[in-house]
């Protein structure tokens, strides 16, 4: 009897480890599914079949076209994508084809919209399409620029912090570039490649000017000398770090007032051209009318 005792408590236990451990897999294989299909969603979201892929598609159909009009890339056009962001091959493929359907595109919305002048502008339409990717091009290089050069001062704020919580440069760059990345994320790219080319054995002086070299504003590159300076003299790099955040705040300070300060010129001509006409118009129109119908 005892002995029957216990194989029962042993099944009942065994049955009930068992349902445990199926109740668990299949917990975790629902957080499995969810995260599969968060991980599936995001990467569809973030790889949306835009115009820069359908370029992408086009670039091997149209390589013949572009090899028999001679239009390839060179080294130029290669370092204006890489300030752009754009450092993958297949970039400049994508560049060049856009450059080859702009026209044909100009000339086809000419030919849809008629008219007599249609000649005319087939050409306009035309030379527009073949420029707009190069107009495209240089405002993101501006936006690029612009915006690593907002976010420095801040990076280098957080670059002092770290250094002085205990950190080394280079551990403390890493940090910076995975800390703002959803806030500066053309900066923090710059960054983290920095990292990867001191791992690979660059020196850290190279490794800073080579990135005011792809970057290509004067601030970065003014960094760039005071890091090598600072290696070359000894001197502490979180005090010439403080010192240098100091003065691209003042230099941001300053570069904000004088905008303040050009805004009221720069309200003058849309005065002149739009507003002080009505009001001459509201001001001077019942005197007019009266005056011409007492001559009347």
């Amino acid at each position: 009897m005892l002995v029957l005792m216990i194989a029962l408590c042993l099944a009942v236990a065994l049955f009930a480890a068992a349902g445990l451990v199926l109740l668990i897999g299949a917990g975790d294989r629902t957080q499995l599914r969810a995260r599969l299909k968060e991980v599936t969603v995001l990467s569809a979201t973030s790889h949306p079949h835009g115009i820069r892929h359908a370029l992408q598609y086009f670039s091997r159909t149209l390589l013949p076209f572009r090899r028999f009009l001679r239009l390839k890339g060179d080294e130029a056009l290669a370092y204006q994508l890489a300030l752009a962001g754009y450092r993958k091959p297949e970039n400049m493929d994508s560049f060049l084809s856009a450059k080859l359907l702009g026209p044909v595109l100009g000339v086809l919305l000419a030919t849809f919209g008629g008219g007599n002048n249609v000649l005319l502008l087939s050409l306009l339409l035309g030379a527009a399409g073949f420029f707009a990717p190069d107009l495209y091009l240089f405002r993101t290089i501006s936006r690029r620029k612009r915006a690593i050069a907002l976010s420095l001062p801040d990076a280098m704020d957080l670059l002092v912090i770290c250094m002085e919580a205990g950190l080394g440069m280079d551990q403390a760059t890493l940090r910076v570039a995975t800390e703002l990345t959803n806030v500066a994320p053309a900066l923090c790219d710059e960054l983290l490649m920095i990292t990867r080319e001191q791992r690979a054995g660059k020196p850290r002086a190279d490794a800073w000017r080579g990135m005011a070299d792809r970057i290509n504003v004067d601030i970065v590159s003014q960094f760039a000398g005071m890091l090598a300076q600072c290696e070359r003299l000894g001197t502490p790099i979180a005090k010439s770090l403080g010192q240098f955040a100091d003065t691209l705040r003042t230099k941001r300070l300053l570069e904000a007032e004088e905008r303040a300060a050009k805004s009221s010129i720069k309200l003058i001509p849309p005065l002149v051209i739009f507003v002080f006409p009505a009001m001459f118009v509201v001001i001077l129109g019942p005197a007019i009318l009266a005056i011409s119908h007492a001559f009347e």
